[in-house]
């Protein structure tokens, strides 16, 4: 069993950046993949950015959704299995509950409770 932890969700001005932190426990390394999704209301859950893990969380291979390339970074810290979504450049469209995820093979089987992204024009 694995249990995900997500934070650093707040109120932050378009142009701005913020930084989200999803700390992983139990199982750790019967995951393959940690990543962010994010949900705005009335909207489907989307996927935001996926690390694929090997080596237990030695090797981290990042992949992103169209609309957060190049704006978005997904990073890991091997030494508290702590998984970070940094946003820089943030716009009005990023305002979502954004959560985190671990995942085996093809299928997203963890979830954090998510936590609230806000950016004001």
């Amino acid at each position: 069993q694995v249990q995900l932890a997500e934070s650093g969700g707040g109120l932050v001005q378009a142009g701005g950046s913020l930084r989200l932190s999803c700390k992983a426990s139990g199982s750790i390394f019967s995951i393959n993949y940690m990543g962010w999704f994010r949900q705005a209301p009335g909207k489907e859950r989307e996927f935001v950015a996926r690390l694929t893990l090997n080596d237990r969380w030695a090797v981290g291979i990042p992949s992103y959704a169209a609309s957060v390339k190049g704006r978005f970074t997904i990073s890991r810290d091997n030494a508290n299995y702590t998984v970070y979504l940094q946003m820089n450049s943030l716009k009005s469209e990023d305002t979502a509950v954004y959560s985190c995820a671990g995942g085996t093979r093809q299928i997203w089987n963890y979830w954090g409770q998510g936590t609230q992204v806000t950016v004001a024009s």
